[in-house]
């Protein structure tokens, strides 16, 4: 079984993509704080990276702005390219499947978006 549950704040507004006339995409990145402090003390944040397809990617960017907490379900996806100096590399990302608008510093809150 491949599924994820982040909550955590986005880290910029999100974009749409036309990827062709009908499908839309947004990358988001979310900061997840981690529950614990370091060896240092302090509270350390992973930020991932989400991809949004069509109608979610659509009611985010109308929605959703950076600072925004939401709650994205969905699974893990691995994928690889080569950069400009042929090497190989690796990206794993989340692929959206239902993103919950948790709260908002604008009056838009409470609003839930999934295909």
């Amino acid at each position: 079984m491949n599924q994820v549950i982040l909550v955590g704040r986005l880290c910029q507004d999100p974009e749409i993509i036309n990827t062709d006339a009908e499908r839309k995409r947004s990358i988001v990145t979310i900061a997840i704080n981690r529950p614990f402090k370091n060896s240092e003390g302090i509270y350390e944040t992973d930020f991932i990276r989400c991809v949004l397809w069509n109608n979610i990617a659509l009611n985010t960017f109308e929605y959703c702005h950076s600072g925004d907490v939401v709650g994205i379900k969905g699974r893990l996806q691995t994928r690889n390219y080569e950069d400009e100096e042929k090497n190989k590399k690796f990206i794993m990302e989340v692929i959206a499947e239902k993103v919950t608008f948790l709260s908002s510093n604008t009056k838009n809150s409470e609003k839930e978006s999934s295909d």
